[in-house]
């Protein structure tokens, strides 16, 4: 156990597929007594709501920050989401930290959502910056949707902490100009996320705002050797694989990635036939013959190896010019020789 944070350091909590919502209470505990500095909780319907979650974790912890990586707003009215940060704040003592996604498209059509934008964000940030100023909003008619009145509490005056999970060049755009901290996402190249970082800075300086104030996050698959090879295979070729299911056009064509490769993985009859995301319930088996069809470069930009190996990797991403970096896809048990070994090396 440590008493010195790690405020550069972060983990998201009941990472993938938690068997139980309850496990966050001892996840998030663990990882403060590490010193990790912030804990993410992404989104799932299923078992995974996040305004529960962040308040199971903010009860249970006294320094550690508790940031949603990410909701989406379209799946709640704008004071409903400012009512549960307003809530979070003051039940955190303001450790808290609201992150917005832009989503999985195909999802939210299904679900029978809107596609969300880069306007309806933006709009979504000035509201929730002005009612968390006091404001009484009359009238706003905007991409965000139209609201006659709108006010949160008359006396209050903070400013609310926000975050954004961005991909595409108009998110880290956005994120620069409005947010307070941008999440990259997983399995991004060192010239991926180099370039990235940069979009996210130069867009702040643009917008008038002091570039070094804008905290980029790397989220890093972190896989150390000390974990079981089936757990090590889900954690990397699982992941990576339901990424490409899910949004792969997009991924490629970040990283500028081979789009004959994405095509030949889609084609392949376990993939077109795999019913969910395949880091869901893929057998061991399976996931060895998804493996084959990634090629090696596209799974190498995680933390891998010994406690010492993931550590120089993990330091990387900060010569890369990221401020900050999420030890993704591992709960801080699964961490603990690496966080041992950061403090160390």
């Amino acid at each position: 156990m440590s008493t010195t944070d790690l405020p550069e350091l972060g983990f998201y909590a009941l990472a993938g597929h938690a068997p139980s919502s309850h496990a966050i209470v001892d996840e998030v505990r663990a990882g403060e007594a590490m010193g990790l500095g912030t804990a993410f909780i992404s989104e799932r319907f299923n078992k995974k709501e996040a305004a529960t979650l962040c308040g199971a974790a903010g009860a249970v912890t006294e320094r550690i920050t508790i940031a949603t990586g990410a909701t989406n707003h379209n799946t709640r009215h704008v004071m409903v989401t400012a009512g549960i940060a307003r809530t979070m704040q003051s039940l955190t003592g303001g450790r808290f930290v609201l992150g917005l996604g832009r989503g999985v498209e195909l999802v939210q059509q299904a679900y029978g959502m809107s596609t969300i934008t880069t306007a309806q964000m933006e709009d979504v940030v000035g509201l929730l910056r002005r009612l968390f100023r006091g404001e009484s909003i009359l009238g706003h008619d905007g991409p965000a949707g139209s609201f006659p009145y709108l006010s949160l509490d008359p006396d209050l005056d903070e400013h609310l902490p926000m975050n954004l999970v961005a991909f595409g060049p108009n998110s880290l755009a956005l994120g620069g100009r409005c947010f307070d901290e941008v999440i990259l996402h997983t399995y991004f190249t060192d010239e991926t996320t180099a370039r990235c970082v940069q979009t996210v800075k130069t867009a702040a300086e643009q917008a008038g705002r002091d570039p070094d104030q804008v905290r980029v996050w790397s989220c890093f698959a972190t896989i150390g050797d000390h974990l079981p090879e089936e757990r090590r295979l889900l954690k990397s070729v699982g992941r990576l694989a339901t990424y490409l299911q899910g949004y792969g056009d997009l991924l490629v064509q970040t990283n500028r990635w081979d789009p004959a490769v994405l095509e030949r993985f889609r084609a392949d009859p376990l993939v077109a036939g795999f019913g969910g995301g395949i880091d869901t319930s893929a057998t061991t088996a399976e996931l060895e013959h998804v493996a084959e069809l990634l090629p090696d470069d596209w799974l190498a930009p995680s933390a891998t190896g010994s406690p010492a190996e993931c550590v120089a990797a993990i330091r990387g991403q900060f010569d890369l010019g990221c401020d900050a970096v999420i030890l993704h896809g591992a709960t801080p048990t699964e961490l603990e020789p690496i966080v041992a070994e950061y403090r160390t090396a």
